[in-house]
């Protein structure tokens, strides 16, 4: 009974070992999922976004002598944000930066659409438009909501990883930090544009 001792010690260590190895693993790769799809959730809020912009654009194009070059503006931005797509297996922070500068090309093109559209009555009277434009607005606030919790996500997930002792555990089943959403450059100064259209 002796001799079995040790080894039965050096068992219950083992289980004990492995159990938690892999109750890391499980709860890491769970946080991660979670993240993942969290990540989609953004990109699913913005592809409404750019869905709706391809309505808005045609709806304006039919106003007579509006502004071409700022159509263009907005059709061009939006091709290079739809082109710019990210694997949620691959969020890194280079790629997350260049789908934000996307991003923001876009929505900078859309403000300075809309801040157009003062200039045509007619155009700002339109019921199509004024309904494009609200649900744009209701758009934007899902995007923030998508993006903060994905944030929330991805936060969980990098404290469980890279919190000891769980982060000596973390390179060996290569479980790498997330990229958060940052804010956009200089989206600390709110701008100053008036988006009622409706008086």
């Amino acid at each position: 009974m002796k001799k079995l001792l040790p080894i039965i010690i050096l068992a219950i260590i083992g289980f004990g070992i492995y159990g938690w190895a892999k109750g890391f693993y499980n709860t890491g790769i769970t946080y991660q999922e979670d993240a993942k799809t969290a990540w989609s959730n953004v990109e699913s809020s913005y592809q409404r976004r750019n869905d709706l912009i391809g309505n808005l654009v045609k709806t304006v194009q039919g106003a007579a002598d509006f502004e071409k070059s700022t159509l263009t503006d907005v059709i061009n931005a939006r091709a290079k944000a739809t082109s710019v797509n990210i694997d949620a297996g691959n969020l890194t922070p280079e790629k997350m930066a260049q789908f934000q500068q996307a991003q923001a090309g876009l929505s900078g093109a859309l403000s300075k659409l809309l801040v157009s559209v003062e200039r045509y009555p007619d155009l700002k009277a339109n019921q199509n438009f004024l309904e494009l434009q609200s649900q744009l607005e209701g758009t934007e606030n899902r995007i923030n909501v998508a993006r903060d919790r994905y944030n929330e996500s991805v936060n969980k997930y990098n404290k469980h990883i890279k919190m000891f002792p769980g982060n000596l555990l973390a390179g060996i089943f290569n479980l790498t930090e997330m990229a958060r959403y940052k804010a956009d450059p200089g989206s600390e100064n709110a701008p100053d544009v008036n988006f009622d259209f409706k008086n």
